[in-house]
């Protein structure tokens, strides 16, 4: 398993991290409830197997139900080997808005708190805001409290996990957050035209949704009849794999993987043949020049319909 550096830190990741939402609470197409979930102990023998089998990051965070809890009986034991990201409560309430500015500095060291007892740790590798937003970047309190935990040492890193282009530029240009999470993938490559600033200035790339929450993977047909021109655009990234021994989730993978500028790729890891695959995908060989050109000309052509989350309210992915 190759690692890479993640951006200007001292940290090096594998170039595949484990997603520990999927472990933590019922999510994806088809994960309903709890009974389609790994039980506990079958995911803590997941996740051990995917630091022996070489993946050393593995990303949670405390709105990921047990997910947390479930990395900290995993890693208790081998805590040096592994990189752990972990993620801020959010700190919009449920009309969008900030805390007081005198409890918002609280209301992170409680979030932190909680988050390395249930990781069975002292410290967190990488520390991010989750569902960042302008008025949050805006945020002199936000931006102190982080700071201040940082030289305690509480975490090592300090990130943000963005939407947006605009987020993401502002992380970029801030000279404070060390890496930023952002959703990239062959439907939607518009973050891509950050990658090349981002490294210029230290600031490492993790990709998620690579596989659009499963789409780009068999989940990928016979979809709610509002996406089916997303179904039908799915279809042509087949052409990418004409001559490959790999199918379409590898070549999700392996094109965010050929851009130097990202560190990891994150992937949802629920079952041990997902891991298998994952690891069969990082085998140092990417995209071609030729067929990495070919892709950037499949992104799909109204990016702003791309939005998970409405699809989640919509019911259009259960």
């Amino acid at each position: 398993m190759n690692k890479r550096q993640l951006g200007n830190t001292e940290i090096y990741i594998s170039e595949i991290a484990f997603g520990g939402v999927e472990i933590g609470m019922p999510y994806g197409i088809g994960i309903n409830s709890e009974k389609d979930m790994l039980s506990e102990d079958k995911a803590v023998e997941l996740l051990q197997i995917a630091s022996d089998s070489g993946i050393n990051f593995f990303d949670t965070a405390r709105m990921y139900g047990n997910s947390e809890r479930i990395m900290g009986k995993a890693f208790k034991d081998r805590r040096r080997k592994v990189v752990i990201a972990s993620k801020c409560v959010p700190l919009l309430d449920k009309k969008g808005k900030l805390p007081p500015q005198k409890d918002i500095k609280g209301i992170i060291e409680k979030s932190l708190t909680e988050s390395l007892e249930a990781l069975q740790t002292d410290y967190i590798d990488i520390y991010m805001l989750h569902q960042a937003t302008m008025e949050i970047l805006d945020s002199d309190e936000i931006l102190n409290a982080f700071s201040d935990f940082k030289n305690q040492g509480i975490f090592k890193a300090a990130g943000v996990s963005s939407y947006t282009n605009e987020v993401s530029k502002k992380v970029i240009d801030s000279g404070f957050w060390n890496m930023i999470q952002l959703p990239f993938n062959l439907m939607d490559q518009r973050q891509g035209d950050l990658f090349e600033d981002a490294q210029k200035k230290g600031v490492g790339i993790v990709v998620r949704s690579v596989l659009l929450k499963g789409l780009l993977s068999d989940r990928g047909k016979n979809l709610h009849h509002a996406l089916k021109d997303v179904e039908n655009h799915i279809a042509k990234y087949h052409v990418l794999l004409e001559g490959t021994n790999y199918k379409l989730p590898a070549l999700a993978t392996k094109f965010a993987l050929s851009f130097p500028e990202v560190s990891s790729v994150l992937v949802g890891i629920d079952r041990q043949e997902y891991l298998e695959e994952a690891l069969r995908t990082v085998d140092g060989v990417y995209l071609s020049k030729e067929k990495l050109d070919q892709a950037r000309q499949l992104a799909y052509p109204e990016p702003d319909f791309i939005n998970l989350p409405y699809w989640d309210k919509m019911k259009w992915l259960t």
